[in-house]
């Protein structure tokens, strides 16, 4: 069985945190005597620091235990660290990226990574997203862009070309929704997440962008949040609406076919649902452990997408 959707933070990364905690505002806090410590940065979607998380033979003996014979393992959001000086995320991305290199490369038939990149400086996400796969790495763990930037902006033209002539996987990862009206009863994280996701996600179908990249390999988390479950109305829309249909050359459901999806949802009629919509070929088994909300063990069924995803010769290498 295969984990698509995993997170892990090296001991490299961790040091780099707490030599640099003052210039990204990091806090350890014990919440309560049976947890671990939480770890906030930059004020920011505190989480608990459980020892999964850091512990590489227990990460490993959690998948064994499991029956996950292989983990695509990518950075946590966390440390994106999209909002500080590009120089500081480009030194941390380097650190993570060649930590996680060296963890899949002693660990190459159970592990495989994907990288963490400067998104906030797309030249510079270039080159560390090519330096990265040239370590081995299979492409990058991005957010769905920066504050007031969308992905489809031309100012993220670099790190397109770049996936693009890679081949890359590029997994879209929601950050919490700052939304104000999402404040209360843990729904940032609830609706919020998902939701920035199907944002991301629908003006990357509407955009075009999918036939201009279509050697980068999109993965969305958490079952592409909402979007798979209105593409009916997005079909309408584009039967109705030029501004719709403007930059597609067919109708949305067939774009949404080119996403890949994990199957993060914890619903077995919204994962049959999502698998008759966009095929099986394209929803690859995730869990998102070992956060909170992490859908342990993850689903095991046909694994016709991991192949897809990672490329029939990668996996028979596996």
């Amino acid at each position: 069985m295969f984990d698509m959707h995993t997170h892990f933070i090296p001991s490299d990364v961790l040091l780099w945190l707490k030599d640099n905690q003052h210039l990204v505002h990091a806090k350890w806090e014990k919440k309560a005597p049976h947890q671990a410590e939480f770890l906030t940065v930059n004020n920011k979607w505190g989480f608990e620091l459980k020892e999964s998380f850091t512990h590489s033979e227990l990460y490993l003996h959690e998948q064994e235990k499991a029956g996950v014979s292989h983990s695509l393992v990518s950075p946590i959001p966390q440390l994106f660290m999209y909002d500080f000086h590009e120089d500081l995320t480009s030194e941390l991305s380097a650190v993570y990226n060649r930590s996680l290199a060296n963890w899949i490369h002693d660990n190459s038939k159970r592990l495989s990574a994907l990288a963490t990149i400067p998104l906030n400086n797309p030249v510079f996400a270039a080159n560390e997203l090519r330096q990265a796969m040239n370590l081995g790495l299979k492409g990058a763990i991005i957010g769905p862009g920066l504050s007031n930037v969308m992905l489809t902006d031309e100012f993220f033209t670099p790190f397109w070309e770049e996936a693009n002539a890679q081949k890359a996987i590029v997994f879209i990862h929601p950050l919490l929704c700052e939304d104000s009206r999402l404040k209360k009863r843990m729904m940032p994280n609830l609706i919020g997440v998902p939701w920035e996701t199907t944002v991301c996600a629908t003006d990357l179908l509407l955009s075009g962008l999918l036939d201009k990249y279509p050697d980068v390999k999109i993965l969305l988390a958490h079952g592409g949040g909402f979007l798979p479950y209105q593409i009916g109305r997005m079909n309408k829309g584009y039967e109705k609406w030029t501004g719709v249909s403007a930059s597609l050359q067919a109708p949305p459901e067939d774009y949404l076919r080119r996403f890949w999806f994990d199957s993060v949802l914890w619903n077995d009629s919204s994962l049959k649902y999502l698998i008759e919509v966009v095929g099986e070929d394209k929803v690859v088994p995730g869990s998102d452990f070992p956060f909170d909300l992490c859908s342990w063990p993850p689903v095991a069924y046909n694994e016709r997408g991991v192949h897809s995803l990672l490329g029939i010769n990668a996996t028979s290498q596996l």
